[in-house]
């Protein structure tokens, strides 16, 4: 299970059934869980804990240290990674800060592809896609069931909201509502996500609801507090709406446009 080449740390915590590939080094205050996989020439730094049941492939270096010029070595600042995540090579995921809360935080049941990079203090739900070389700075927030195209890019402290999408190449500044579509360098809306919807069960009702939602915030030269009045009706039946008027509100960076 433990290739002989790899280089264990005593203090490093892993499950009985966990496989280290040829290479890797896992360093002390890592501990992983039942049923992961670490493929070969993988680096992993502590403080950090992995779930069960996760399979990260080669080359890949998690839980170093934060790339932030404020970082002064402090201890205790850490990485934590869920189950059934798939990490794929080259990928980079960095601890926390302790002025951006101490933790980098990746969930559950995530597909992320080669070279993407998670910087300092990220936040990311579960069941996210992240395409080759998709990379967030740091502070940043990932909702559950989002996808970012290739090389998409995230600027700090943005928020991605549920079930949005950007296209490949995107370069994100402010934050992208729930179900929106982005696209470009700046980004921009293109409308809902509805194929992904589709993909995960939406009815048709919700989606034309979805749709319209859309229509009042981005095409009726409305504000952001029109808008939220506007929805407010509609959230009464939509509980999906409702996710728009919340995040609206809670939006320090303003909204992809």
């Amino acid at each position: 299970m433990i290739h002989p080449t790899a280089i264990i740390h005593p203090q490093a915590e892993l499950d009985f059934n966990v496989q280290i590939g040829p290479y890797s080094v896992i360093d002390a205050n890592v501990s992983i869980g039942t049923g992961t996989q670490i493929g070969p020439h993988v680096i992993i730094k502590g403080p950090t804990r992995i779930g069960r049941d996760n399979k990260i492939h080669q080359f890949s270096s998690l839980g170093d240290d934060p790339q932030d010029k404020k970082y002064g070595g402090e201890p205790n600042t850490r990485l934590e990674i869920g189950d059934n995540n798939v990490i794929r090579e080259y990928c980079t995921m960095n601890r926390g800060t302790h002025q951006g809360g101490g933790v980098t935080r990746i969930g559950n049941d995530n597909w992320i592809m080669a070279y993407t990079h998670f910087a300092h203090d990220c936040q990311v739900g579960n069941h996210t896609i992240f395409a080759n070389g998709a990379s967030l700075a740091g502070h940043v927030r990932v909702e559950d069931y989002v996808t970012l195209g290739g090389f998409s890019l995230v600027h700090q402290f943005c928020i991605m909201g549920i079930h949005s999408f950007s296209g490949a190449g995107s370069v994100i500044f402010k934050d992208v509502p729930p179900y929106v579509t982005v696209w470009g360098n700046r980004a921009e809306a293109y409308g809902i996500n509805k194929e992904g919807l589709k993909r995960r069960g939406f009815d048709n009702v919700t989606i034309r609801v979805l749709h319209q939602t859309y229509k009042i915030i981005y095409k009726q030269g409305l504000t952001v507090e029109e808008a939220i009045e506007q929805l407010k009706p509609l959230a009464v039946k939509h509980p999906e709406v409702n996710h728009f008027i919340t995040f609206l509100q809670q939006s320090t960076r303003g909204i992809v446009r």
